[in-house]
């Protein structure tokens, strides 16, 4: 096992680089310039040439690729923002914790209240719970995020006043954006785990169990949902990943400064720091939840674990 963690550690190494040469060389060939965008049209050629000297992206691509790498893998400096003028790795320290509070509440959301309703259903095949689960679903699934944040900003927070529209604060702050947030997630999860739990239920080891005369919620807990939990924890893991990178479109609109809106505004100014440093950072987010996930199936099929620890699972 230890191997195999070792192995993916080290292929998270080459997944960074590669990303961070991606997002470098993208960067690098969008048409638009930088200093403009800082110091605006009314700027001198003068002045701009001396913006892009000041700020490096006036050298040859491979300069400016090697000295990006040896700043981020070698210095393990992500950069200074060019509209901030802070660190990068700072501002991201400060904006994060906003940004994991309320992706994590919205996914704790999703999964107490879209599992049990996919379990529900799946129980209740072809009755109205079923129907209900469904139809749910497909409705939570169809409205857009911003759409349905917009909706929230006018029924509660201007038309009722009960709640902040915008900004930071005590809790309240960010009760309209975890809600907008669990949404979609609760429609997700329902669907996955009614399916996953279809796929059991026809199962012959539950068939037999049945016929054994087993209490049927002894069955559902002891053979039909460790079976289901699968599917279900790939659905977490993907989850997982969005707690710091699935949010930027409802921290614009509740203009949460978190690591979602620290992004945004650094595409609209074009600075190259603040992308590359959360793209990098999401990246690297990214392979550490794929491994858990990877973790978590060894733990819960033995069969798994087996082939890690005889190394035959690359």
């Amino acid at each position: 096992m230890w191997r195999y963690v070792v192995k993916r550690l080290l292929w998270m190494i080459v997944v960074l680089l590669g990303v961070a040469f991606i997002i470098f060389t993208i960067m690098y060939l969008t048409p638009g310039d930088p200093a403009e965008m800082l110091l605006g049209t009314q700027a001198t050629e003068a002045e701009k040439a001396a913006k892009r000297a000041i700020l490096g992206v006036d050298q040859p691509y491979l300069v400016q690729l090697g000295n990006y790498f040896y700043q981020t893998f070698i210095k393990f400096d992500l950069g200074t923002s060019w509209i901030y003028e802070t660190p990068v790795v700072q501002q991201m320290a400060e904006r994060l914790p906003r940004t994991v509070f309320m992706n994590l509440a919205s996914m704790i959301i999703t999964i107490i209240i879209g599992f049990p309703m996919g379990i529900m259903a799946a129980r209740n095949q072809g009755k109205w719970q079923d129907y209900g689960v469904i139809g749910l679903s497909i409705v939570l699934i169809s409205m857009p995020g911003f759409w349905v944040a917009l909706m929230f900003v006018l029924l509660f927070s201007v038309q009722l006043g009960w709640l902040p529209s915008s900004g930071i604060g005590g809790i309240q702050y960010y009760i309209l954006p975890v809600i907008t947030g669990s949404l979609a997630g609760i429609a997700g999860n329902s669907r996955q785990a009614r399916s996953a739990m279809l796929e059991v239920i026809r199962a012959d080891f539950v068939t037999t169990a049945r016929a054994k005369g087993q209490d049927e919620n002894t069955i559902v807990m002891k053979h039909i949902l460790p079976n289901a939990m699968m599917p279900m924890i790939t659905m977490l893991g993907g989850s997982l990943t969005h707690i710091v990178a699935g949010s930027a479109i409802t921290e614009r609109i509740f203009s949460i400064p978190g690591i979602g809106l620290y992004m945004l505004n650094g595409i609209s100014y074009r600075d190259y720091p603040i992308i590359r440093g959360c793209t990098l950072f999401f990246a690297a987010f990214a392979a550490v939840c794929t491994l858990l996930t990877d973790l978590c199936y060894a733990w819960l099929d033995p069969r798994i674990k087996a082939q890690y620890q005889s190394g035959k699972r690359g």
